[in-house]
């Protein structure tokens, strides 16, 4: 049995120990928000945070976070950060397709809680990890500049 501490909740699975994150949330718990991109680590679409950092979840098995607060897409609704983030993103139409997006939020929100007024240089390195086919990065900048300033000004959603 495997206890996950997922977006506030406790939750026990009968997993094998390499199962990856991934699977876990989205077979195991229905939670389907985080996407599977490349299995490799290499495009950031199953970005979830182990302890409010970045992690990829298609490579990262479930032994791995036992002990560990996980949060995903799902959880960001009720995270502060995380509603600035998601209004700034609607507010800037940075969604095409959509597909690669929960795991873009997840990076900018990791991104501005530990650099909350990030310049340019940080915003690119932040996201670099972070592939859209569509290619709305510079929506995404624009959603992340909105989200800095709206969080220094104090704001929530």
């Amino acid at each position: 049995m495997t206890r996950l501490q997922i977006n506030g909740q406790t939750r026990d699975l009968d997993v094998s120990d390499d199962m990856p994150l991934l699977w876990a949330l989205r077979d195991e718990l229905g939670m389907t928000g985080t996407k599977f991109g490349c299995g490799m680590a290499l495009c950031g679409t199953c970005t979830v945070h182990m302890d409010g950092a970045s992690i990829r979840s298609c490579v990262t098995p479930v032994s791995a976070v036992g002990g560990h607060a996980i949060s995903t897409i799902e959880g960001m609704e009720a995270d502060p950060v995380g509603q600035v983030v998601q209004r700034a993103w609607i507010e800037n139409d940075v969604a095409q397709c959509g597909y690669c997006q929960a795991g873009q939020i997840m990076a900018a929100v990791s991104l501005l809680r530990t650099t909350p007024a990030p310049t340019e240089q940080q915003i690119d390195e932040a996201m670099s990890g972070n592939i859209c086919r569509c290619g709305t990065y510079p929506r995404i900048r624009a959603a992340i500049r909105q989200a800095a300033g709206h969080l220094a000004q104090g704001g929530r959603s």
